[in-house]
């Protein structure tokens, strides 16, 4: 699966996601490393699977459609779908917002990474983790 390998360092915990989701006490935000998948927000009036195709082609260059639903749970607080996409054409490449964001205390780096991977490299949100190797068993 394309991934985007992450480490994050905010000023403070009190404005770190990742902070919070692991409850960490204190001033300071540690930094963190993890993984996730291409995706962002939903924009007014627009479908989450237009979103979807939408920061695809945004964050990494291709292009995409969707086939069906995955999974529908909760991403940094707030409502997340994750679909499976097909037709994929292009060769990725860090682009848009993350590409231009990209730096030492927030950086984004796009990789190909089997299920096999997905704890060590601590793939965001984890309950998505399952749901993808089962969809992987199936599709091999």
């Amino acid at each position: 699966m394309l991934l985007i390998k992450r480490y994050l360092r905010q000023g403070s915990a009190a404005e770190c996601v990742m902070c919070a989701d692991a409850r960490a006490v204190g001033p300071d935000c540690a930094g963190h490393r993890y993984a996730v998948l291409p995706g962002g927000h939903v924009e007014d009036g627009e479908s989450a699977e237009v979103a979807a195709v939408r920061e695809l082609a945004e964050e990494t260059g291709l292009r995409g459609v969707v086939e069906r639903l995955v999974w529908t749970g909760r991403h940094n607080g707030r409502s997340a779908f994750y679909f499976l996409m097909g037709g994929v054409s292009g060769v990725p490449i860090l682009s848009g917002d993350e590409a231009a964001e990209n730096g030492p205390e927030n950086s984004y780096e796009l990789m190909w990474a089997g299920v096999e991977r997905f704890d060590e490299l601590g793939l965001h949100p984890a309950d998505i983790r399952p749901v993808l190797a089962e969809l992987v068993g199936s599709v091999t």
